[in-house]
C-alpha cells in the first residue's frame, strides 16, 4: 500500500515539476518585461515583495482550514486561481493595457493562493510518502527546484526572443492544465477524520502555537531559520545579480554562468540527499549545512574578483541547502501528528518566511543608499574593507555579502548548540 502511494507521489512530483517550470519561465519573463518598462531594480524587487507579504500574513490563519478540508481540493483550487492570474496577464497584454501595477496585484493574488497550496501540499506529501522516505523526497524536490532554476531562465530567454511574453504565458497555462489533470484524475490523497472543528481561523493559530509551546525545539528551529532566511535574502534575492554585473562591467554571460553554477550546486545536493540514508544527527546537519553555505558561499562571493570564484561561491552556497530542508522536514513529519500538520506547517511558513519581505526591501535599500556610497566615501574603514572586497563598482554589495556571511555563520553555529534543538535528535 505504501509503495503504491509513493509511486503516485512520483507521478505528482513529475507533473508539479513541469507546472513549476512553466510558472518559473513566466516569472522570469515578467521580470524582463517589467524592467524593460520601468528600468528600475526596485520595481523588480516589489514583484517579489507583493508575493511574499500576503503569503506570510495569511499563513497564520489557514492552518485550521487546511486540516479540516480535502488537501487535493485545496491544491486544485489554489493552482486554478494562480493560473487565472497568468491568464489575466495574457489578456491584458493582448489588449495592450498591461502595466507593472497589474503584475503587482496578480503576484499578491498568487501569494494568497500559495499560502493555501504549500501547506496543503506539505500535508499531502506526508500522507503519500512513507516516513522513512521523507528525507529522500526532500532531496528530489531540491533536485527538481534547482533544475528549474538552471533551465527556466535559458528557456524563457529563448522563448521570449522567439515569441515574446504571450508564448511563454501560453506554455505556462498548458503546463498548468497538464498538472491539474494529473492531480484530478490520477492522484488520491488519503484524508483523516478531524476530531474537533474550529470556529474561527484564530482557533487554528492558537492550536498551532500551543503545539509549538510544547515542542520548543521545533519552535526554535523555525525562529532560527527565520534569522537565516533574513541574512540570505539581504543579498541573494536581489543583490547578487547587480553585484555580478557591476563587478564584471555588465557581462550578462558572467551572470548566467554564476546562476547556472548556483542551480548546479543545488542539483548535486538534491541528488545526494535523495539517495543517502537518513541522518542520525538531524539538527547538526541542518545548522552545519547552513554554516557551510554562509562560510563558503557568502564569504567567497565577497572576496571573489572574477567569474571563476563567483561561480565556486554560488555552487558552495546552494549545495548544502537540500541538507537543511531534508533534515528539517524529517523532524517535522516525525514530531507533528498527522491531524495537526496543516496548522503547524502554516504557522511554520508564517514564522520562517516572515523575514523574507524585509530582507528583500532592506537589501536593495542598503546597497543603493548605505554600502555603495560608503565604499566610495574615502572613509578609513571603507579603505580597510576595500583591501578585502575590492574598491571598484559593486564593492559595497560585496561588503554586504561579507556581513551576511559572518552573521549567518554565527547564527547557524550558535543555534547548533541550543539545548532544546539538540533534543530533537
Amino acid at each position: 500500500m505504501e509503495e503504491r502511494s509513493f509511486k503516485k507521489y512520483i507521478i505528482l512530483w513529475l507533473s508539479q515539476g513541469i507546472s513549476g517550470l512553466g510558472s518559473s519561465m513566466t516569472g522570469f519573463a515578467l521580470v524582463l518585461w517589467a524592467y524593460g518598462q520601468s528600468h528600475s531594480a526596485m520595481s523588480v524587487s516589489l514583484m517579489s515583495f507583493c508575493n511574499y507579504v500576503p503569503y506570510v500574513f495569511l499563513s497564520l490563519f489557514v492552518g485550521g482550514f487546511i486540516d479540516r478540508h480535502k488537501k487535493k481540493t485545496i491544491m486544485l483550487v489554489s493552482d486554478s486561481i494562480a493560473a487565472a492570474g497568468s491568464l489575466a496577464v495574457l489578456v491584458f497584454l493582448l489588449m495592450g493595457s498591461l502595466e507593472v501595477w497589474n503584475i503587482y496585484a496578480i503576484n499578491a493574488v498568487v501569494g494568497i493562493t500559495n499560502a493555501f497550496q504549500q501547506p496543503a501540499s506539505a500535508v499531502a506529501t506526508g500522507r503519500l510518502v512513507p516516513k522513512e522516505k521523507i528525507s529522500n523526497v526532500s532531496g528530489m524536490n531540491s533536485f527538481s527546484n534547482n533544475l528549474i532554476v538552471v533551465f527556466s531562465p535559458m528557456l524563457a530567454a529563448f522563448l521570449f526572443a522567439a515569441g515574446g511574453l504571450p508564448l511563454i504565458l501560453l506554455i505556462d497555462l498548458a503546463s498548468f492544465a497538464f498538472a491539474f489533470c494529473v492531480l484530478l484524475f490520477c492522484i488520491t490523497i488519503p484524508e483523516q477524520a478531524q476530531d474537533k472543528a474550529y470556529s474561527s481561523p484564530f482557533a487554528g493559530i492558537a492550536q498551532g502555537f500551543d503545539f509549538l509551546k510544547k515542542e520548543k525545539g521545533i519552535l526554535y528551529i523555525m525562529l532560527t531559520m527565520a534569522l537565516i532566511n533574513f541574512c540570505s535574502r539581504l543579498t541573494y534575492e536581489n543583490i547578487l545579480s547587480p553585484m555580478i554585473l557591476a563587478r564584471s562591467s555588465g557581462d550578462s554571460a558572467a551572470l548566467g554562468i554564476v546562476n547556472a553554477c548556483m542551480g548546479a550546486g543545488g542539483i548535486a545536493g538534491g541528488i545526494f540527499v535523495s539517495v543517502k540514508k537518513e541522518s542520525r544527527y538531524k539538527t547538526a546537519a541542518i545548522y552545519v549545512s547552513a554554516a557551510l553555505s554562509f562560510l563558503f558561499g557568502d564569504l567567497l562571493m565577497a572576496v571573489g574578483k572574477n567569474v571563476f570564484w563567483w561561480s565556486a561561491a554560488a555552487a558552495a552556497a546552494s549545495l548544502p541547502i537540500p541538507f537543511i530542508m531534508a533534515n528539517q522536514n524529517t523532524i517535522l513529519y516525525q514530531k507533528i501528528p498527522a491531524a495537526m500538520q496543516g496548522r503547524v506547517f502554516a504557522v511554520r511558513n508564517a514564522i520562517q518566511y516572515s523575514t523574507i519581505p524585509a530582507g528583500i526591501i532592506l537589501g536593495g535599500w542598503l546597497a543603493d543608499y548605505v554600502f555603495e556610497p560608503f565604499m566610495v566615501s574615502g572613509n578609513r574603514m571603507a579603505g580597510m574593507l576595500g583591501r578585502i572586497v575590492g574598491d571598484n563598482a559593486g564593492s559595497g554589495m560585496a561588503a554586504m555579502f561579507l556581513c551576511t556571511g559572518i552573521c549567518g555563520f554565527t547564527v547557524s553555529m550558535v543555534s547548533c548548540f541550543n539545548r532544546e534543538i539538540r533534543k530533537l535528535n
